[in-house]
């Protein structure tokens, strides 16, 4: 009938919950999770459940992000967000971050209790921040918990459900927290304009760029120290330090690229092969 609003399109509805998943994020954090996996000795079935679990705990995050800041975005006039700019519509996004939740919880339990725990801990962290911790002083803590806990479940999900050794969840939490601050430096004053005043903000671009360098910086030195190769150790402190100065040049010189949070995650990256190569 004319004048009845029609369905988008399924092609349409697929692109926009790609969008709206914060792919780039997503893929990256399934992707350490993933070598992680590989590193401390998973078989396959493992490695993908690992995957699996972790991916949709990151989409049910992204989404979320998406679906509850839905009409924030839309004010600041923030076309890269689907939701915002109606490319697909909000109750799907917010179904879609529902049944992406229920599927982690599902897949976290397939590899036992401690594994789960850990792994649900991350995504409790995510889904925190998205619903209000963001806007507070604390929003960097669900970064430090949700990172810090992710290199936790491949080592929890063995049969022996091994500790890893302390400074790996060290490393992971300070590569969140400076995460949290590379992913938010572009969106500044997006943020001022809607009233989210999370850490990052607080601080302003130039004092948050020092403590993303800062941070970046020591994460490295953690990971370098504690390398069993001194080869692997200089490779770990000089690629962090090269990665934390370029990523601080990038932000100082374009605030609203977001080059800086792509540095931060090559940074990770790097770490993890670290990991795999001797340290594991």
């Amino acid at each position: 009938m004319a004048g009845t609003p029609t369905a988008p399109p399924k092609r349409a509805l697929v692109r926009g919950l790609a969008g709206a998943c914060h792919p780039l994020p997503s893929l990256a954090v399934t992707t350490v999770a993933v070598l992680l996996a590989v590193g401390v000795g998973h078989d396959t079935v493992g490695v993908v459940l690992i995957g699996a679990a972790v991916l949709t705990g990151q989409l049910s995050i992204g989404w979320s992000n998406d679906w509850i800041d839905a009409a924030r975005d839309r004010a600041t006039g923030r076309a890269a967000k689907p939701a915002a700019a109606g490319q697909v519509p909000v109750p799907v996004v917010a179904v879609a971050a529902g049944v992406a939740l229920a599927t982690t919880v599902v897949l976290s339990a397939l590899l036992g209790t401690l594994a789960a725990v850990a792994l649900l801990i991350g995504v409790a962290a995510g889904w925190a921040y998205n619903l209000g911790l963001k806007a507070t002083v604390w929003s960097g803590a669900a970064y430090l918990v949700a990172f810090g806990a992710l290199p936790l479940g491949p080592y929890l999900a063995l049969p022996e459900h091994p500790w890893p050794r302390w400074w790996v969840p060290v490393v992971g939490a300070l590569l969140g927290f400076a995460a949290h601050f590379a992913n938010v430096l572009p969106d500044l004053r997006a943020d001022a304009a809607t009233g989210v005043r999370g850490l990052p903000q607080r601080l302003g671009p130039r004092w948050g760029v020092v403590v993303m360098a800062v941070v970046l910086a020591a994460a490295s030195v953690v990971l370098g120290l504690n390398q069993t190769s001194w080869a692997l150790g200089v490779v770990a402190v000089g690629g962090g330090v090269l990665g934390a100065a370029a990523a601080t040049a990038v932000a100082l010189r374009s605030p609203d690229s977001p080059a800086a949070f792509r540095i931060t995650i090559a940074i990770a990256l790097l770490a993890v092969v670290l990991l795999i190569a001797g340290a594991v």
